[in-house]
């Protein structure tokens, strides 16, 4: 019905129910079996869909003209979404069209869906066929499995059975024969293939390994098991690794477990950043993946973490040296004032993380942090940034090269550096100080960063719109909204005090890249945070909205808990 008034300026729009014919025939044979089915369909007067493109609008981020969604917005995945919903129901999506005299969509479902029943084919082909000086265009459903529950949903006995999928492949996990005492590794991987190197890997390391061919069981297995480490794969049905990832940092039952996270896409910058312990390329060497599990066990066996603070101000210096915790027995600071202190405190080869402030006398905090990330060795050093220093945006583009998190030092500053070396020393929450702990607790709970704070929202979907701001204001914040870039920017010139923008990205008349720009000319505005919002997730598309002017980015379907995480950072900042 949207796509239908959204396509028709002129004529009607019609919505009808009714019976299929008996005789019809179906790609699903589920509904060639069934007793009854019935007919919903949307036919409009409006622009129409030539026959050669009409394949095309139900593939992922594809419209029948590209000028489209310069004129109507939307990203293509409607048609694609409703197809695989439809098999899952059972049924099935056809679409008939003219150019330029209308088009007509039917979901076809039976009166009685019976599970298992479908015919689901491994095909996702359109069928089209001339009628009638149009088109019909008949998709071929999908292989589908039905929805997991989600992780918080599982019941603790999940422990109890192996994965069906690596059972399927003939491989068995230690699940069975673990001890108490023992060294546990939870290999969340979907590749059999890969699946079966981690398991050889992790067992000749001396774990008794756990695995997980899906995300959502892998972070119940983790808040069941708390196994002594995690080797995740990001490539994953229905729930995507880094996702995972960051359901698990945000727990304090799992944050402290080291992370080892393998992917082919391309990833490492962000699972750093999200807290992971180290990260490899796809494919893995034996070699890499066994000296990656040692390094991780070495790491996990001492006692105590290293983190090396650089601050030239020796006041300074020694409030952060307290405030981790300088006789903490789980932590070791070492301080120092200058960069040469610093390489040579490096090059002993025992630091964990570092903490930098940009500000020393004799090298700079921005050419140290590039000559240490120059070395192989340092690849996968998590390093925070704590500065007074107001940067240009430039400055920030160049740290987040090289950086896991930058802390502009204000008054709630001291919480969230403690929170990031937590993070990125793997201390165990539950034994730090009753204070370090309060501070956190403090942190993670409180949105009193939210609290009086105004949103807008630029977004073309009412329903996208109505469910942030509901979210943001049952959190104390005001929202203002606009549908697209134009309006957008008309919207902040009335809201000047705006505190930070959630921009989509694929709108009408004005895209989101192209009113981020506009935004970032403004000088007001040339520090305001700005988070992309997109559905269209591809390879690049990151660089490309930060290249725009956005501060972070986060995909679509928005988890709230990672869009308010990224809203906290930069609200702070």
């Amino acid at each position: 019905m949207s796509n239908a008034i959204k396509f028709t300026d002129s004529g009607s729009v019609k919505l009808e129910l009714h019976t299929a014919p008996s005789q019809q025939t179906f790609v699903n044979e589920a509904l060639n079996r069934a007793e009854s089915v019935v007919a919903v369909s949307v036919r409009d007067t409006g622009i129409g869909v030539p026959a050669d493109k009409l394949r095309l609008i139900f593939e992922a981020f594809q419209q029948a003209d590209g000028t489209t969604s310069r004129r109507y917005g939307g990203t293509g995945l409607g048609l694609s979404i409703s197809r695989e919903i439809a098999v899952l129901l059972g049924g099935e999506i056809r679409a008939e069209s003219t150019e330029g005299e209308g088009s007509s969509f039917t979901l076809f479902l039976p009166l009685r869906y019976e599970s298992g029943a479908q015919d689901v084919r491994t095909a996702t082909d359109v069928v089209v066929v001339e009628a009638g000086g149009g088109a019909v265009a008949a998709p071929v459903p999908a292989a589908l499995e039905p929805a997991r529950a989600p992780a918080d949903d599982l019941v603790p006995e999940v422990l109890a059975e192996p994965d069906a999928e690596m059972v399927k492949a003939g491989i068995e996990d230690d699940r069975r024969r673990i001890a108490p005492g023992d060294s546990t590794m939870l290999a969340i991987q979907s590749d059999p293939t890969f699946a079966k190197e981690a398991l050889a890997a992790a067992r000749s390391a001396g774990y008794r390994v756990i695995l997980s061919a899906r995300g959502e069981t892998g972070a119940a297995l983790a808040r069941e098991v708390r196994p002594t480490a995690i080797m995740l794969d990001t490539v994953l049905p229905v729930t995507g690794g880094l996702t995972v990832l960051q359901h698990l940092k945000r727990d304090s039952s799992t944050r402290h477990i080291p992370v080892l996270v393998i992917s082919d896409e391309n990833q490492r910058q962000e699972a750093l950043k999200s807290g992971a312990f180290a990260y490899l390329d796809k494919p893995v060497k034996p070699k890499d993946l066994t000296a990656c599990i040692d390094e991780m066990t070495s790491f996990i066996e001492r006692d105590a973490r290293t983190l090396l603070i650089v601050e030239d101000d020796p006041t300074e210096r020694q409030s952060l040296v307290e405030l981790i915790g300088a006789e903490e027995p789980d932590v070791d600071v070492v301080a120092t004032g200058s960069s040469k202190q610093a390489l040579e405190e490096l090059d002993k080869g025992s630091i964990d993380c570092m903490v930098l402030d940009l500000k020393l006398p004799d090298m700079g905090g921005f050419d140290l942090l590039e000559k240490v990330k120059k070395e192989e060795r340092f690849n996968d050093l998590p390093v925070i940034v704590y500065t007074g220093r107001d940067l240009t945006r430039r400055e920030e583009t160049r740290l987040r090269k090289y950086a896991q998190s930058i802390i502009a030092k204000d008054v709630s500053s001291p919480e969230r550096l403690l929170d990031e070396t937590a993070l990125f020393l793997h201390r165990v929450e539950a034994r730090m100080p009753t204070e370090q702990r309060r501070m956190l607790e403090q942190l993670h709970s409180a949105d009193v960063v939210f609290r009086d704070k105004k949103v807008l929202v630029v977004d073309d979907d009412a329903r996208n719109v109505f469910a942030l701001t509901s979210a943001l204001e049952s959190r104390g914040m005001s929202v203002v909204f606009a549908e697209n870039g134009k309006e957008g920017l008309a919207t902040l010139k009335k809201n000047a005090d705006v505190d930070l923008i959630l921009m989509d990205i694929m709108m009408p008349e004005m895209d989101g890249y192209e009113a981020m720009r506009a935004v970032r000319v403004m000088p007001q505005h040339a520090t305001l945070p700005i988070i992309a919002l997109t559905a269209k997730a591809m390879k690049g598309d990151r660089e490309k909205s930060i290249a725009a002017g956005a501060s972070d980015y986060i995909k679509k379907p928005v988890d709230m808990d990672q869009l308010l995480s990224l809203m906290r950072v930069w609200l702070y900042e």
